[in-house]
């Protein structure tokens, strides 16, 4: 006999009904049964009760009552239930139905007469095996194996605490409707909901308007000159940066004539990442402060985010990058942005674009509906899936932009390019032809509200892999 004391034991005390309800008393506390069945009303007085045995690191001792009578039991961690010998069972007789016909009903034809029985069946009926079975508690003591098979099925009841709402809780209601006859409505001071459209605009809002913990870098990428990573890289940045707040950095990191100084803003110097190279020890020691990089970059002041140019004057010869300076220059940009788009050059064999991988958390392949274009984007991603196991996981999840940059182009050229990228990519969006996107400045504010809506779509795809 076990030498622990009763008076260590949580008091475990449970009523259940035929029904399936019921309630067990564990320490005090009370837990509401509701089940659909006996069996299962059992099974979860069970799991309540090998939970405390759990949090103990002991068995339990509980008081079980059901319509079939009083059991005292032993309830393990593991499910497993055993008679407790130290305390009587109880058994009860369920009363039988009555056999006697209703007023106006025939009484039920008689049966012959059962055959006698044999010498051993009379000492099996009036063996004490029922009586023995009666304080196994049927229908209570079960192994681990059989109350692991009907745990999954039973439901979990809340705590007392789960139970009661806090008083903290608040639901966030919907604000009106603001675009389209909808938002004409609520200007006029009838309140009405957003449809679908707006909904999914307001998604993607605060996709894009999300901080996440760490710099994120998105890497620009095609193998073909003309495809749309600048505008891409602009674009993206101007959604971001407008939407979530400062610290978006744009990085023209490319060996021959990047464009990306050409298509923004210039600020109060002609500085490149040449001029920020030798810095570079400096900006990162702990005495720099974030002011000090206003000095290499160029501020967009109406899209919100930052440029670092290449110089796209000069020869490549004459201002070579290697791998060991993109990694300094990544250093500094994460440092003091959250997110860092770098707008990438052609030659996919260079070590500077190589290196540029290494740090890439989202690869987005831009692409136009030319053939070559798409062709080469497609060819990108799955040489990326060959190099290693972290350049195939970016270009399984690779956004894929399809530019519409040709006016001529028909939106089923559109249509057939990105799902022609469907297999390879996790996301492709499609660009209508924007006369502002085609020379010059690149600024959101001056797209048409389509193809601002479009862009949108691709931060919030962007957003979706970081």
């Amino acid at each position: 006999m076990s030498t622990e004391t009763t008076a260590t034991w949580p008091r475990v005390e449970a009523v259940i009904k035929d029904d399936g309800t019921g309630e067990v008393s564990i320490g005090g506390t009370v837990h509401q049964i509701r089940t659909g069945s006996l069996p299962d009303a059992r099974t979860a007085v069970i799991s309540l009760v090998a939970q405390t045995a759990d949090k103990l690191g002991r068995r339990v001792r509980a008081s079980m009552s059901d319509p079939d009578g009083d059991w005292p039991l032993i309830i393990h961690a593991d499910g497993t239930v055993e008679p407790d010998e130290t305390a009587e069972a109880k058994p009860r007789q369920r009363p039988e139905a009555s056999t006697e016909p209703e007023p106006g009903e025939k009484p039920a034809e008689e049966v012959s007469s059962p055959e006698p029985k044999t010498e051993a069946e009379s000492e099996a009926s009036s063996s004490p095996v029922d009586q023995d079975t009666a304080h196994q508690a049927p229908g209570w003591v079960r192994s681990a194996e059989q109350q692991a098979e009907t745990a999954a099925t039973v439901t979990s009841y809340p705590s007392r605490r789960e139970r009661r709402q806090s008083f903290l809780t608040q639901e966030q209601a919907e604000e009106p409707a603001t675009k389209g006859w909808r938002g004409s409505f609520t200007r006029m001071g009838i309140r009405m909901s957003p449809n679908e459209a707006e909904r999914a605009e307001r998604a993607d809002v605060q996709a894009v308007s999300q901080h996440w913990p760490g710099p994120r870098t998105i890497a620009i990428v095609n193998g073909k000159g003309g495809a749309g990573k600048t505008p891409s890289t602009a674009l993206l940045a101007a959604v971001f940066a407008r939407y979530g707040g400062a610290g978006v950095l744009t990085w023209d990191n490319n060996q021959t004539r990047g464009t990306l100084g050409w298509r923004t803003e210039q600020g109060p110097h002609e500085a490149t990442l040449l001029e920020l190279l030798p810095q570079v020890e400096r900006l990162l020691s702990t005495g720099a402060q974030s002011a000090d990089l206003a000095h290499y970059v160029h501020h967009q002041t109406r899209d919100r985010f930052d440029v670092l140019r290449s110089k796209p004057m000069e020869l490549a010869s004459a201002q070579r990058v290697d791998a060991e300076d993109v990694g300094s220059i990544h250093q500094v940009a994460s440092k003091y942005y959250r997110l860092i788009f770098i707008d990438s050059g052609n030659d996919e064999s260079d070590p500077m674009w190589r290196r540029m991988i290494d740090h890439t958390d989202q690869l987005v392949v831009a692409t136009t509906t030319r053939d070559d274009h798409a062709e080469a984007g497609a060819l990108l991603l799955e040489a990326l899936a060959e190099r290693d196991e972290r350049s195939a996981r970016l270009a399984e999840q690779a956004v894929v932009i399809v530019n519409q940059a040709d006016p001529k182009a028909h939106a089923s050229d559109l249509t057939r390019v990105a799902t022609g990228y469907r297999d390879l990519a996790r996301e492709a969006i499609t660009i209508p032809h924007d006369p502002a996107m085609v020379d010059g400045v690149l600024r959101y504010g001056s797209l048409r509200p389509a193809t601002q809506r479009a862009w949108l779509a691709a931060g919030a795809a962007v957003a979706r892999g970081l």
